[in-house]
């Protein structure tokens, strides 16, 4: 196994990477990753919102991302099952092209859909947008990690976080600044172009060389084991079930936190500028600002001692929303508020993605990663959207935001005790070893 991140290396060799085509080739991929997300997140939010409707029946709408926490049920299809025609281009490039024009066609469902006319076709059109970019994060997500080298992993999470983040604030921005305009319905359809990054990443660059083949497809003995192998092989390693439990844990009060913010800004009467301007545009550049010093932190510090402190900042973010409730309307509160969040999210983008991403196993990276990455947040999307507005409407802003604080505690004790019983060596796959890089005997 090699080392995932050297102490010794200088600044300037910290930031060479970033400039290599496998990074750059994360970064494209990140882009088309985050705009599905926008569409259905704090853009589906705000429409919403506008629209009149109920607080409880906004957050209810966040069940749409549970389908991205399912995603790990058929995330086995893109590592076993080969498409016919294009599936000549390679396994990871002609699922990249399917399922982005299966995103682009869920966009374009859900701009046709009139919230106030049909609420529950509303729904259905966010859960195919839901269940489209799910799939095709799947593919985007063994692309990055086949494509980067062992030593890349950091820099390349960190690049995938750039291009997620300006991806996501891009095409939610770009829909807000034309609703304003020229109504939600072109807004959406003008977004669909944000799946073509990734597509075409992947013909220019074509099949990852580190890709490996997890059975011949001959039989039902080798669909089974593109079922079960990737969860066999990940539950034979030491200390699986405690990962497993912190990968549950780490992010629920920032997932509960993350989707209820443009409710607290709706209610405390910021316009659609405003919004733009402090959360899309300073949570922008401090996201980006984020992302920059948890590579350097991830190089300099190793992958250990840069996750735990990523987990505490994140924990620690969710307070200054309890104190800009209990403030008011205030914009340099929100900027700094915003701010904060935004860049202790920019940390932990690189470092506990880099560290989930070599978790995986090269022959079933695909559903491994899917099933590690919908773990992440499937519980704090679900008490979001069966919860969160109630809590609201009974604790009120203040209190609920120092509960999402509270509940990143456990995570944060739960990393440290695995790194004294060195469980987090123990749990890495071979898409950090360079052993990995060989075709399994």
């Amino acid at each position: 196994m090699t080392e995932l991140a050297g102490g010794t290396r200088s600044w300037s060799d910290a930031v060479k990477p970033y400039v290599q085509k496998e990074p750059l080739a994360a970064f494209f991929l990140g882009v088309s990753s985050g705009f599905p997300y926008a569409m259905i997140g704090a853009t589906l939010t705000t429409r919403l919102a506008q629209d009149g409707i109920d607080k409880k029946a906004v957050t209810a709408f966040t069940l749409a991302f549970l389908v991205y926490n399912l995603k790990w049920l058929w995330a086995w299809m893109v590592d076993g099952v080969r498409l016919p025609i294009i599936g000549r281009l390679g396994q990871r490039v002609s699922w990249l092209l399917l399922t982005g024009v299966l995103v682009m066609a869920a966009v374009a469902n859900l701009a046709l859909v009139d919230p106030t006319a049909g609420l529950l076709q509303t729904a259905y059109a966010a859960i195919l947008v839901g269940a489209a970019g799910a799939t095709f994060d799947i593919v985007i997500d063994a692309y990055r990690i086949e494509t980067l080298k062992p030593e890349q992993l950091g820099v390349g999470s960190g690049m995938s976080q750039y291009g997620w983040r300006i991806g996501s604030v891009a095409a939610g921005a770009l829909a807000l600044v034309l609703a304003a305009r020229i109504g939600w319905h072109g807004a959406y359809l003008a977004c669909a172009v944000f799946a073509l990054p990734a597509m075409l990443t992947g013909l220019v660059l074509g099949e990852p060389e580190r890709h490996r083949e997890a059975a011949a497809r001959r039989g039902m003995g080798e669909v089974w084991q593109s079922i079960a192998g990737p969860l066999v092989e990940f539950f034979r390693r030491r200390g699986a079930v405690l990962v497993l439990c912190f990968i549950l844990l780490h992010k629920i009060g920032d997932t509960l936190a993350n989707l209820t913010f443009r409710l607290l800004f709706d209610d405390m009467g910021y316009s659609n500028d405003e919004i733009a301007i402090y959360d899309v545009g300073i949570g922008f550049w401090a996201y980006l600002i984020g992302i920059f010093v948890g590579g350097i932190l991830y190089a300099r510090m190793g992958m250990k001692r840069s996750v735990l402190v990523s987990l505490v900042l994140m924990g620690v973010s969710n307070f200054s929303f309890a104190a800009l409730a209990a403030l008011g309307k205030s914009n340099w509160g929100m900027a700094g508020a915003i701010g904060f969040e935004n860049f202790a999210s920019g940390i932990g983008g690189v470092t506990v993605v880099a560290y989930f991403s070599a978790l995986c196993d090269l022959r079933f990276t695909a559903a491994q990663y899917a099933l590690i990455s919908a773990a992440a947040s499937i519980v704090g999307r679900f008490l979001t959207g069966t919860t969160a507005g109630a809590l609201i409407e009974r604790f009120g802003y203040v209190d609920f935001y120092l509960l999402t604080t509270a509940l990143a505690v456990p995570g944060i004790l739960l990393f440290w005790l695995m790194m004294r019983a060195g469980l987090i060596d123990a749990s890495i796959g071979t898409a950090a070893s360079v052993a990995g890089d060989q075709p399994a005997a």
